[in-house]
């Protein structure tokens, strides 16, 4: 491995090791010219490459670090999700580049103007382990599409696949293009710290607040991807059937360990039971074992385990009904079975912070309108998901609320659309990426203007005369 990406010294050590990289970064983005098509297109290749060559490595590495992750979600959530946008942006990649002609109003007319997209310089990508992957290197894709250079830190929690990215960026890439730095949460400290010219963060709130600190002295401009509580609303005239199947799939993939994840479902109150029921019922039928089931991934942590575990036994002392699929020994492998708690107490963990696993609260409610309150009254959450066939109540449902995004008669798929933008409002994130967002993210918008064989504007005065004043008036009382 090549040690030129990897600090694992203390705050202070490190300190000084990032800034040095990080500056000889900086000095080429401020010395060279933009990145050509022929050289993105190359690092996107190179960038392929190194993950279809190392793909079975990469599945491995993330096994081990999440005690056992399902080998189908790795692929598919992770690697496949990564080449599917490295795709989208080498197919687009020469039309995103090309100058934008803009209108030039007839005053300063002749002239022409036009907007180019330039590389900002270095860009910051903070990752999480949950996507160790993909939300390291998405938005990797998105800064190379746009010309620039980066330094990824990427989880600690997730320190073999950490470790594999350094080994296989060193491999592909010069340290001047891309770096992967690992280390604890005090190197993340640092590296938040250093100067970029973008700074993307995925994780949680509490640690995003000291990320926006560390950056505002630069003034750093930081793109932002947390969380929240993500709802779901099933109207009474969807399929329970239905709606459960999506809602088992998009909560009990990756073992609920995913932001856009749903955290609490809204049905009407009387098929709260039958509801809670089948889902249930859908996840034994996904998962008929747990504790050697390949496709049924751990929890990341014995911190992160107990967590949920206390969450569950704090619903259940406050009165709630707690369905679940049996515990045959997942404890060992630390996996937490596929769970739907009805009658959560409403101060409980569950209905007051993202759950971040397996475990669903299903709430009852008498009206639309009384669903849409109570997601009001809580924080934006990164994603909304909502279930009818008829297109008014779904159209409603989106006038009456603000989440990052929303799928409609489903759930997650709208993170998977490189054809729109990714992000959250509010408390759940800030900015957003992927696709040509993410090329117009990482990217500078430089307004030209150019005259032409005549200024008229400069031909008006000083000093102002008649003519101006004629031209004056003319232009006001255009319509």
């Amino acid at each position: 491995m090549n040690d030129m990406h990897r600090i694992d010294t203390p705050a202070d050590d490190a300190q000084g090791a990032l800034r040095q990289r990080f500056d000889r970064m900086q000095a080429l983005t401020r010395t060279g010219v933009a990145p050509t098509l022929a050289e993105r297109r190359d690092r996107l290749d190179r960038l392929r490459t190194m993950l279809t060559g190392n793909e079975e490595a990469f599945v491995a590495a993330m096994s081990a670090d999440f005690c056992h992750r399902s080998p189908h979600e790795s692929r598919m959530l992770d690697i496949v999700m990564t080449l599917n946008t490295l795709r989208n942006a080498r197919r687009n990649l020469r039309r995103w580049m090309r100058d934008e002609r803009r209108h030039v109003e007839m005053a300063f007319q002749p002239a022409k103007a036009w907007v180019r997209h330039e590389p900002l310089g270095v860009i910051g990508i903070i990752s999480p382990w949950n996507y160790p992957l993909f939300l390291a290197l998405g938005p990797l894709v998105d800064a190379f599409a746009a010309g620039n250079r980066a330094m990824i830190k990427p989880s600690e929690l997730s320190p073999r696949t950490s470790a594999l990215l350094a080994e296989k960026i060193a491999e592909s890439f010069d340290a001047d293009e891309v770096t992967v730095i690992t280390g604890d949460a005090a190197v993340a400290q640092v590296f938040s710290g250093l100067p970029f010219d973008h700074l993307v963060f995925t994780g949680s709130t509490a640690v995003e607040r000291k990320v926006m600190q560390a950056a505002a002295p630069n003034l750093t401009p930081v793109t932002l991807e947390l969380g929240g509580k993500s709802p779901v609303i099933v109207c009474d005239d969807y399929s329970l059937q239905e709606a459960a199947r999506s809602i088992a799939f998009g909560k009990y993939l990756n073992a609920g360990q995913t932001c856009i994840s749903p955290d609490y479902a809204l049905v009407p109150k009387d098929k709260v039971q039958e509801f809670a029921q089948l889902v249930i019922a859908e996840a034994r039928k996904k998962y008929p074992s747990l504790a050697k089931n390949p496709d049924y991934t751990s929890i990341v942590s014995p911190r992160h385990h107990a967590r949920l575990v206390g969450a569950v036994e704090e619903a259940r002392a406050g009165g709630a009904t707690v369905l679940s699929l049996d515990d045959d020994g997942t404890a060992e492998f630390r996996k937490f079975p596929p769970t739907v708690v009805i009658g959560a107490p409403e101060d409980s963990l569950l209905l007051k912070e993202e759950i971040f696993g397996p475990i669903l609260p299903v709430l009852g409610y008498d009206s639309l309108e009384e669903a849409a309150r109570y997601i009001n009254a809580r924080e934006r959450p990164l994603a909304l998901y909502a279930f009818s066939k008829d297109s008014k109540r779904l159209e409603g449902i989106l006038d009456r609320s603000i989440s990052g995004g929303v799928t409609l008669n489903g759930t997650l798929l709208h993170a998977a659309q490189e054809s729109m933008s990714f992000g959250g409002v509010g408390p759940s994130g800030m900015g957003g990426y992927h696709g040509h967002a993410g090329f117009l993210r990482f990217s500078h918008a430089r307004s030209v203007h150019k005259i032409g064989f005549v200024n008229v504007f400069e031909k008006l005065g000083p000093p102002w005369g008649g003519l101006a004043e004629r031209a004056g008036r003319f232009l006001a009382a255009r319509r």
